[in-house]
């Protein structure tokens, strides 16, 4: 029987009520909305797709009222959150795998492949030194995210093409790029990651702040890199010496071996200056001596992710004791008043259920922490039971979203469906 808590209801939904800080008596019925089914997730993910990724370009469009051949930065989404529609993509090819339906393989394979061609012939071919404005490289987290994903790619497929990619974009975020001349994201001196290159005013200080979406994904790409390259592989068997356009300087990939350091390293840096041990609360940002401290459910989620990965690597326990920290703080602070996964207002904040839903699967299935198992399960039951005729979902989990969905709203619930199956 699933564990029940106490929240007051009224016959029409949830009522709002105050958050109580020590999180003592804070829950609620897990089966007050209808349980969503194994069925559902298909039907969910598939009218995402339909309803929000370009039939031509393929590259998911800003929003439903965007018609399809949508090419330029104003009618797409984001391009950092391309990569997670890519991700998404591929736990939905890994689930039709383990379901053992070849159909679903089939088409699932196919819908990877073709984001990642509609992705790469819109972003300049994924040449991480090209800066263009309306589709190339500008901040550093950007392109760490596609690091992540197409790290994944090499571990799910085994394409050397896609190993290639997750090597020279992580080194060229971590050295900085042999053509543009920034100084890199990592900091050599005083450790961490900065957000911003800048490569052509010294008198700006806006690259000083080292964000927690800079320096959490870039442990998560160091480790999906280590984890994927086998041990045997002869290439990865030191740091390269030759460099991009034979500059040393700037090296093309590292060792394994030395991914993990990276990891390590950035890990470490980041707990003691981005991490409330004491509550689990990830920080925005540090700029210079300055602590932002506002938590956001994307942090949340790749911090959560940074310590699942280490933990399985090393067996350290600090690590999961600092993820299940993190989960806690998501449920039991930020989740007030409803007990379900939160948003905030702002254009692409939609998307951060997305890559939480990444991570927490993590925590949940690959380091046996299935106590956040209903707390999930709810949010999913809560925005798939606001669906709207088109099957989509928005950000808020307790209405429908309005008629014009954006791809970041829509990519939440469909997201966790896919990582988290049904009961039923």
């Amino acid at each position: 029987m699933r564990k029940s808590y106490i929240l007051l209801l009224s016959l029409l939904g949830l009522l709002s009520c105050s958050n109580n800080s020590n999180n003592s008596e804070y829950v609620l019925n897990y089966d007050i909305v209808t349980p969503y089914t194994n069925a559902d997730t298909w039907t969910a993910y598939n009218a995402f797709n339909d309803n929000l990724l370009d039939k031509v370009t393929h590259i998911y469009k800003k929003d439903t009222s965007t018609s399809d051949g949508a090419n330029t930065k104003s009618n797409l989404g984001a391009i950092w959150t391309q990569a997670t529609y890519w991700n998404m993509a591929m736990n939905a090819y890994k689930r039709a795998v383990k379901e053992g339906d070849a159909a679903k393989q089939t088409q699932y394979k196919q819908l990877v492949d073709d984001i990642f061609e509609g992705s790469k012939n819109h972003y300049v071919n994924f040449n991480w030194h090209d800066q263009n404005f309306e589709n190339g490289w500008f901040i550093y987290d950007d392109i760490m995210w596609w690091t992540i994903s197409t790290a994944n790619a090499y571990a799910l497929f085994k394409d050397e093409k896609y190993l290639d990619l997750a090597d020279e974009s992580f080194c060229r975020v971590w050295y900085g790029s042999y053509s543009l001349k920034d100084r890199g994201s990592y900091d050599s001196v005083n450790g961490g990651m900065f957000w911003k290159w800048n490569n052509s005013d010294p008198a700006d200080k806006s690259d000083h702040a080292k964000m927690a979406c800079i320096n959490f994904p870039t442990v998560v790409a160091a480790m999906n890199l280590y984890n994927g390259i086998s041990p045997s592989d002869t290439k990865h068997q030191k740091d390269d010496t030759i460099g991009f356009d034979g500059n040393g300087n700037y090296p093309r990939w590292h060792s394994r071996d030395t991914y993990l350091k990276n990891a390590k390293d950035i890990y470490a840096w980041a707990v003691d200056n981005l991490f409330d041990k004491s509550t689990g609360n990830v920080a925005d940002s540090r700029t210079d001596n300055s602590v932002d401290w506002t938590a956001t459910i994307y942090n949340q989620a790749t911090f959560i992710g940074a310590s699942c990965l280490l933990y399985k690597a090393t067996g350290d326990n600090t690590y999961l004791t600092n993820a299940v920290t993190a989960a806690t703080y998501a449920t039991k602070t930020m989740s007030a008043p409803y007990d379900i996964l939160p948003f905030k207002d702002g254009e692409e904040q939609g998307i951060y259920t997305a890559i939480f839903a990444q991570y927490m699967a993590l925590l949940v299935y690959d380091c046996g922490q299935t106590q956040f198992l209903p707390w999930i399960q709810r949010t999913i039951n809560y925005g798939w039971n606001n669906r709207d005729k088109r099957n989509l979902t928005g950000k808020d989990y307790t209405k429908a979203p309005g008629s014009n969905t954006s791809c970041y709203d829509a990519s939440g619930i469909p997201a966790l469906m896919v990582l988290f199956p049904s009961d039923k």
